[in-house]
């Protein structure tokens, strides 16, 4: 309805000026919305400029207070433990008291087997981060822990800077569509206006990100169960120790396996073994009752034919 009354008002406005001419900001090839829309390119020109004076180095905050500047901090733990359950129970106590929540999260494993793998995400409030660190320290052992910490403050003050830039030309379409003479205008103001719109929104749902990124720290966590932990910080003959001793219990696991192996496949054997019983069977039965034949011995000359044992001359038959 409003659009329609705007239309109405540009007709009726164009009727009742159509004896007197144009106005004087209207040249004789519809100059007019080329006239204000210059002044509207030149009003986001002007607010984006002075938005966009603002982004200089000397104008970020040089103090090291974290509320002034705009950081994202990340950390990512692998532990392990031998109380899998404590220790996931103890991980879930500190998400609730820092206040924080669980973006994602998946168990793996069997209690049995004692090989659970646990992964989690949380997104711990910033100013509760460190506290949460130190409680996920304790509900097992830490075996790397590494920490990022992203400032992103010249990018949020740019978009911030676009922000202001695209209201304030906003604003000024809106005052436009208010004067407009003709339907053609107004479309064109219309049209204009939506694409504004649509950047307004764009830029306004990155703020938002950028704004929960920074309130909310990421923590991956990774938790194994293991039987003994990992030793850390030992000494050259410790960690000999620990190799006879991993050793021996990866012998005694692959010995375990192959007992329980040949219980899984027992049939299969019991059936390979009569197959072979049953083949060296037949071969011996086929080799008794069809003999090799015995080849007859190679005929010998008679000794006078044979050569003396300390001569090279043949000696001369007798007839």
């Amino acid at each position: 309805m409003k659009r329609l009354s705007r239309v109405s008002a540009a007709l009726l406005a164009a009727v009742l000026l159509a004896g007197c001419g144009s106005i004087g900001s209207k040249n004789g090839d519809g100059g007019y919305y080329a006239t204000e829309s210059a002044s509207a390119d030149a009003a986001y020109d002007s607010a984006a400029g002075a938005a966009n004076s603002s982004i200089v180095p000397e104008e970020l905050p040089d103090s090291t207070d974290e509320t002034a500047q705009k950081i994202i901090y990340n950390a990512d733990i692998n532990m392990e433990s031998t109380d899998f359950d404590a220790a996931r129970d103890t991980l879930l106590a500190a998400v609730d008291d820092c206040g924080a929540w669980m973006e994602y999260s998946s168990l793996s494993g069997d209690a049995k087997d004692h090989d659970r793998y646990a992964y989690y995400t949380v997104r711990v409030p910033v100013e509760n981060y460190r506290t949460f660190l130190a409680a996920v320290g304790e509900a097992g052992s830490v075996l790397d822990l590494s920490e990022t910490a992203e400032n992103i403050t010249s990018s949020y003050i740019d978009v911030q800077a676009r922000l202001s830039a695209l209201e304030a030309q906003r604003d000024r379409l809106n005052e436009l569509a208010d004067q407009a003479e003709t339907t053609a205008d107004l479309l064109e103001i219309e049209s204009q206006l939506s694409d504004v719109q649509y950047q307004l929104e764009n830029y306004t749902r990155q703020l938002k990100n950028m704004d929960q990124q920074v309130s909310y720290s990421t923590v991956d966590i990774r938790l194994s169960e293991v039987a003994t932990l990992t030793p850390t910080g030992t000494t050259f003959g410790e960690r000999v120790v620990d190799a006879f001793a991993d050793g021996w219990r990866g012998f005694v696991v692959f010995l375990q396996g192959f007992v329980l192996a040949v219980i899984y496949l027992w049939p299969v054997l019991l059936v390979v073994g009569i197959i072979v019983a049953v083949a060296v069977t037949l071969t011996k039965r086929r080799r008794k009752n069809h003999p090799k034949p015995v080849k007859p011995a190679a005929p010998t000359a008679p000794a006078e034919y044979a050569p003396k044992p300390n001569g090279d001359e043949q000696p001369k038959p007798k007839y």
